[in-house]
This record gives structure tokens, sequence and C-alpha cells, in this order.
């Protein structure tokens, strides 16, 4: 307890620093710290073990990674998949399935059991009715625990079925070693993650509509706040510390330390860092993202629009469609490497007629044999029904050339 008393001590002290240090005149394209952030050695952090190859051998997390969350490429790691508490983290999954199985506009009514909630809260009180999409940014901005019940009752009838459907979404994205017990992140046994599956499913929420949107706003008013500037600001100050920084959330409880898990845009590049038990979390998290775009580079596989491939209509007049890009797919390709990404394109069993801009199938992105992104293939052409006497004529000349 003393040591995380005086590293509690030294964060705030850091962070101070970086306040009060003068901001950068020139304001260059690409996303890095705003601020000069003094660079602090590495404290003696007991059981940690760092491997002498580790290229951020001052990085004070217990377990780190930065991702593209296009792709989910893994740029750096250390202990990516050790279990850990993930504290307040844990509520971007809440996030998560509130956007995919609410509206914003519902109105949530609040439990005396979520008013009740233990630790950061909103202050809200039994009984009143709060909008879902206040809700959600009063969850993610302030760290509202009561909040996070309120949203889960009114989604599953109880917060430990919305455990449950969390838990069943992490491994729908492929984040199998997450269990959740709660929509909030308070400290129990069976409730924990790890760095690499924070990372999986951040990556996912920046797909869902409303999600950056939501973990990006730096302040926001409400009527409803128990405060009379009505007034919330975002406690990630990485919004503020980091050019191109778009997210997400902060976390601390004892068990799990200090933790935070970050997003930030380059060049048409979304990367995505997660610190877990961190001494220095702002400081950490900046390494980890210039480390991150240091190392990639752009790689636009198809541009919208673009004609990919043709395919074959049954039925049509025998012109083959021209298979068309539906959006840009821009993924990180790590420095000094080859081609990283192979495609392959899915539009079997065409039958006409087809009107051109329908969507007849996919273009698929892999890593190393796996999908890692994919977008829609669109009909580049009208291809219409051959007509009855061209179907006769063609069956008739098939059989004299058989």
């Amino acid at each position: 307890m003393k040591q995380r008393r005086i590293g509690r001590l030294l964060l705030a002290g850091g962070l101070a620093l970086a306040f009060f240090v003068p901001q950068i005149a020139a304001t260059p394209v690409q996303a890095e710290a705003v601020y000069d952030i003094k660079e602090m050695p590495r404290p003696d952090i007991p059981g940690l073990v760092i491997s002498p190859d580790d290229p951020l051998q001052n990085l004070t997390a217990r377990s780190a990674v930065v991702i593209d969350a296009a792709s989910g490429q893994v740029i750096y790691e250390r202990n990516k998949d050790e279990r850990r508490f993930p504290a307040s983290t844990t509520k971007i999954m809440t996030l998560i399935l509130a956007l995919e199985h609410s509206n914003m506009d519902d109105m949530v009514t609040v439990s005396s059991n979520a008013a009740g909630t233990e630790g950061s809260t909103l202050w809200l009180e039994a009984g009143e009715k709060i909008r879902m999409g206040d809700l959600l940014y009063g969850m993610m901005m302030h760290s509202g625990n009561d909040a996070t019940v309120a949203v889960a009752e009114h989604i599953a009838g109880s917060v430990d079925k919305f455990a449950a459907m969390m838990t069943a979404k992490a491994h729908e994205i492929g984040a199998v070693n997450t269990n959740f017990a709660n929509a909030n992140g308070l400290p129990r046994d069976d409730h924990y993650t790890t760095a690499y599956d924070l990372a999986k499913i951040t990556a996912y929420g920046y797909r869902v509509p409303g999600f950056e949107q939501i973990v990006s706003t730096k302040e926001i008013d409400f009527d409803w706040v128990k405060d009379p500037s009505h007034h919330l600001r975002n406690e990630n100050q990485m919004l503020w510390l980091y050019r191109g920084a778009n997210g997400v959330k902060t976390g601390y409880t004892d068990a799990a330390g200090r933790c935070l898990v970050s997003g930030a845009k380059k060049d048409g590049l979304q990367l995505v860092a997660v610190v877990l038990d961190s001494v220095y979390m702002w400081n950490d998290s900046i390494k980890l993202l210039d480390y991150g775009f240091a190392h990639v580079e752009p790689d636009t596989i198809v541009k919208e629009g673009d004609t990919v491939g043709y395919a074959n209509v049954a039925g049509g007049t025998g012109r083959k469609l021209p298979l068309k890009a539906a959006e840009t797919l821009t993924l990180a390709k790590l420095k000094g490497e080859g081609e990283a990404y192979k495609t392959r394109i899915e539009a079997d069993d065409l039958r006409a007629p087809i009107k051109e801009g329908d969507t007849v199938g996919r273009l698929v992105v892999e890593l190393d044999g796996k999908e890692v992104a994919s977008t829609d293939l669109l009909a580049g052409a009208d291809i219409t029904r051959r007509s009855f006497f061209l179907t006769v004529w063609n069956f008739l000349r098939s059989l004299v050339k058989g």
C-alpha cells in the first residue's frame, strides 16, 4: 500500500508538470504528445520482469499492448494475455452493448439499486428518468457506476443478466480470456480480462455507430447533473495530452491499479493502446501510441469505387459483372515489411437480374490466413435477365458444338 501511495504521488506530480509545460508551438499533422512529457525512470515494481528485448524499458505497466484497430495487428505487447482486473475500463463493453441493444432516446428509470451503487458516481437518485444517451456520456466521461447499473437493468432486467451478455459479446469478438461479473468494474475475483482482450473489445467498439462520438467528447452539459454548472468534463486526460486522441476510458481500484485504454487516429489509422496496473499511465500510454505510429504506415488495400474483379452471372446476357469496393480499406502495415495482407473475393451464385449498386459479395482481407477486414462489393453495372429465345438459341448452339 505504501508503494501504491508513493506511485500515486509521483503520478500526480508528473501530470501536474505535464499541464504546465508550454504547448508545442508548431502543430504537426501526425498524432503525438501535445505537451513535453518529462521522461521518468521506471521505479522498482515488485514482481515485474522485463525482457532485455523490450523496446520500452521505462514503461511502468504490468500489462500493455498497442494494436491497429482495423486489422487487430499487434505492434507492441508486454504480458498482453496475462489475466488482470480491468476496473472501470469495463465500461467500454457496457457502452458497446448499450449502443447495440437500446436507443439513445430511451428513457431510463433509475432504481434504488442503481442509485445506491458504490464507488464513482453521477449522484443519480431513485425514481429519476434520464435519457439513455445522457447516461452513456456520464458513464464514460465521469465513470458513473450508478449509471452502469441503471443501463444494465434497463436492457437486461438485472446486472447479472447484463454481465452474462457482456461476457458472451466479448467471446464473440474474440476476447476469450475475459469474464465480466458486473457492468462497472468494481472488484470481484470472477471479473477479469487481459490487455489484449480489452484492445480487441475497443477496436470492435470503434466500428459501432455512436461509440467514437461518446468516448472522444471532452466536455458536455446536462440539466440533470447535480452541480450548479451542470457540466461534465472527461476524466481521460489523453484527449488533451495527445494529438489525434479519440478515446476511450480510465480505470482505478486498489486491486487493478491504474488502468487506461486510449485511442488515437493518424493518416486514416486507428490505434488502440492499453495499460493495466501502471504507475505512470499517461506517460505509458503516450509512449505506446508514439511507438505504434512510429512503426507502422498506412496500407490502402482498396479505395471506394475501385473495380476489384469480375464475376459471372447465371441467367444473364453473358456479360461479366464488374465488382466495385463499397468503401476504402486502410490498414496498418509494419514498416519495412513486404506485402502483409492478402485479399479474396466472395461473390458466388449470382443470378440475373442485377442492378448497378446492388450488394453482390465481399472483398475479404486476410493476415496470416485470418480475416481481419472486409468491405461489401457492389455491382458495377446492370445485368438483365437473358430472354427465352436467347436461352433456346444458346442451348441449340451448345448442341451443335457438342
